[in-house]
C-alpha cells in the first residue's frame, strides 16, 4: 500500500512540481523535456500520448530554441516577461496535471494542477521577471544575460532532475521559493526603510 501511494501519488506530484517550476523559469523547456520523454516511451495516459508525437516533438523543439534565444537579446527579454506569467502558469497547470496519472479523479487532478502546479510557476516566473526588471532598471539591459542564462541553466536542471529523480526535484522547488521568499522580504524591507 505505502509503495503503491509513493509510485501512484508522490512520485508524479514531484515530476509535476519539478516540471512546473522549470516552466517558471521556461516555459517551452520541460514541455519539450516531456514530449522528448513520452516519444521514447515515457508513460503517459491515452488521451496526453500524443505529446509524444513527431509534430509535437518538432514544434515544442522549436519554441524552445526560439524562446531561450529570445530571453538573450536586451528589452525582447523584458516584452517576453510581460506574456511569461500567464503562459508559465497555463504550462505548469498543465505539466502537473498530465502527470499526476494516479489521480481517480479529474476534478481532485485539475484542481491540484491549478493551485500546485499554475501556482508554482507564476510564483517563479513572477520573481524572475521582477528580477530581470530590476537588472534593466540598474545595468541598461547589458546584465540581463547573466539572468537569462540563470534562468535557462535553472530550468535545465530542474527538469532533468525531475525525471531522474523527482523527489530531489521537489526539494530544489521548494529551496528555490524560500530562497524567493527571502529575496522578496529584504527588498520590501529596503523599500519600507527608503518610505520612512
Amino acid at each position: 500500500m505505502g509503495g503503491e501511494l509513493v509510485s501512484n501519488y508522490f512520485i508524479p506530484f514531484c515530476l509535476g512540481i519539478g516540471l512546473a517550476a522549470s516552466a517558471g523559469f521556461r516555459v517551452f523547456v520541460p514541455l519539450f523535456a516531456l514530449s522528448l520523454a513520452a516519444h521514447f516511451g515515457f508513460d503517459l495516459s491515452d488521451k496526453w500520448e500524443w505529446v509524444g508525437n513527431w509534430p509535437a516533438l518538432i514544434t515544442l523543439g522549436i519554441a524552445t530554441i526560439i524562446e531561450i534565444g529570445a530571453y538573450f537579446i536586451p528589452w525582447i527579454d523584458n516584452l517576453l516577461d510581460s506574456i511569461a506569467v500567464p503562459l508559465a502558469t497555463i504550462a505548469g497547470t498543465l505539466l502537473m496535471g498530465i502527470t499526476l496519472t494516479g489521480v481517480d479523479s479529474e476534478i481532485i487532478q485539475w484542481v491540484l494542477a491549478i493551485i500546485t502546479g499554475g501556482g508554482t510557476a507564476a510564483i517563479i516566473s513572477g520573481t524572475t521577471a521582477s528580477g530581470r526588471a530590476a537588472s534593466t532598471a540598474t545595468t541598461g539591459g547589458i546584465g540581463n544575460f547573466l539572468v537569462s542564462g540563470g534562468e535557462t541553466v535553472a530550468a535545465s536542471v530542474l527538469t532533468i532532475t525531475s525525471f531522474i529523480w523527482a523527489p530531489l526535484a521537489l526539494v530544489f522547488v521548494l529551496i528555490i521559493i524560500f530562497l524567493f521568499y527571502k529575496l522578496w522580504k529584504k527588498i520590501s524591507g529596503r523599500r519600507k526603510k527608503v518610505r520612512t
